[in-house]
């Protein structure tokens, strides 16, 4: 099923008004482990990433948030 270009500009629209973007670079293959590890754990990429920078960063930080 493909979207309309109407349907497409709106999420378009969502995406910029709420959200940040980061490009990420990685070793060559890094993508695909990734992938497969997010995929055996029922997530995505970008939710496994997401996971794993907050986990990270709440360690860092002992729980505090600036």
């Amino acid at each position: 099923m493909s979207t309309s270009k109407e349907q497409q500009d709106a999420t378009n629209k969502y995406i910029a008004e709420n959200y940040d973007r980061v490009n990420l670079t990685l070793k060559k293959g890094l993508k695909e482990t990734y992938t497969e590890h997010a995929k055996e754990r029922d997530e995505t990429l970008n939710a496994f990433i997401t996971r794993a920078m907050e986990e990270q960063f709440w360690r860092d930080t002992d729980g505090k948030a600036d």
